[in-house]
């Protein structure tokens, strides 16, 4: 199959990409490189199934070329990282909503056999009931249109309304995925993400910085759980039309996370706390415990996570050491 990875070069991207070729497909890739790297393809960019562009999902007539010659999108391309959000709140904004309705408005014209559409945990906005985890149909309570933070959450909300609107009224083939943590090797801690940072900072002998006072839980899941499940979705007629989490439903708190880098790491570093607003900006609101229900996955594909907290951190710390 001729596959299209929007985002192709970024984080997760690469490593779809590494798996789809694996598989056989032949594999183009569209980035401008905002938040990707063309480093994190230099192992494939040679293969001969592999085709790499660097250009914006906002280039309608560019995107009109790569979607008319694939079978599939893969649409991964956004603004990511609570940092990145608030330092570019326009940019995100437009990238996220405008992008998104490119992709889905070509895929639709030109019949594609399927679209995934990447979407986040940040959705669901405000954990108010406690540790619970979250389900794809729960409510969802949002902050002040003030804090800039929940303009992420509003935009990929809105590409999910603009993706199943399209299923439902159009009958594009569309899978969404919300992903929680996703994590491994080729991730950046340029944008406020949590691991990456925490490793570099601990292999450099840096104070491991926690935001708030490291209460706050996560789940995180491997890059290649992740990518698989993507896959075998992509691969599923009857998960079209419909919103999937992907992650590890076992959390963990921000500061025992610091504390277990730092341990196996044999990181000299001080864990220091930074107020959120001198970490991001006056304000600043944040869930206190993120961590999702998989029972769907598991009903459609039979996924869970094979790799464990200690795995992910191993496998991380090792790419980051070399």
């Amino acid at each position: 199959m001729r596959v299209l990875i929007t985002g192709g070069m970024g984080f997760i991207g690469s490593h779809l990409a590494d798996e789809l070729l694996k598989k056989g497909h032949a594999v183009s890739l569209v980035d401008n490189l905002s938040t990707g790297n063309i480093d994190n393809i230099k192992n494939i960019k040679d293969h001969k199934n592999l085709s790499f562009k660097i250009e914006s999902i906002m280039n309608e007539k560019a995107m009109r070329t790569f979607i008319k010659k694939c079978d599939m999108v893969y649409h991964l391309a956004a603004a990511v990282g609570v940092k990145y959000i608030i330092d570019n709140p326009l940019e995100s904004i437009q990238v996220n909503v405008k992008g998104t309705e490119i992709v889905l408005e070509l895929a639709n014209e030109y019949g594609k056999k399927k679209v995934i559409i990447a979407s986040t945990s940040e959705v669901y906005g405000k954990n108010v009931d406690g540790v619970r985890a979250f389900k794809e149909n729960d409510d969802r309570v949002l902050g002040s249109t003030t804090i800039s933070r929940w303009s992420y959450a509003s935009t990929k909300s809105l590409d999910e309304f603009l993706a199943l609107a399209y299923y439902r009224e159009k009958k594009l083939p569309v899978v969404i995925v919300r992903l929680f943590n996703t994590v491994g090797p080729r991730q950046t801690g340029h944008y406020g993400m949590v691991v990456p940072r925490f490793i570099k900072q601990a292999l450099m002998n840096h104070p491991l910085t926690v935001y708030g006072d490291g209460k706050q839980t996560r789940s995180f899941t491997y890059v290649s759980d992740v990518v698989k499940a993507i896959i075998a979705l992509a691969e599923s007629r009857k998960a079209e039309g419909e919103i999937f989490n992907i992650g590890n439903p076992k959390g963990i708190t921000i500061e025992e996370l610091a504390k277990k880098i730092k341990k196996m790491t044999n990181s000299q570093s001080e864990i220091a706390y930074i107020p959120y607003e001198k970490a991001y900006e006056k304000g600043f609101e944040d869930m206190r415990h993120r961590m999702p229900n998989i029972d769907k996955l598991k009903h459609f594909i039979g996924f869970s996570p094979e790799t464990d907290i200690d795995d992910i951190l191993t496998k991380t710390i090792d790419y980051f050491e070399k």
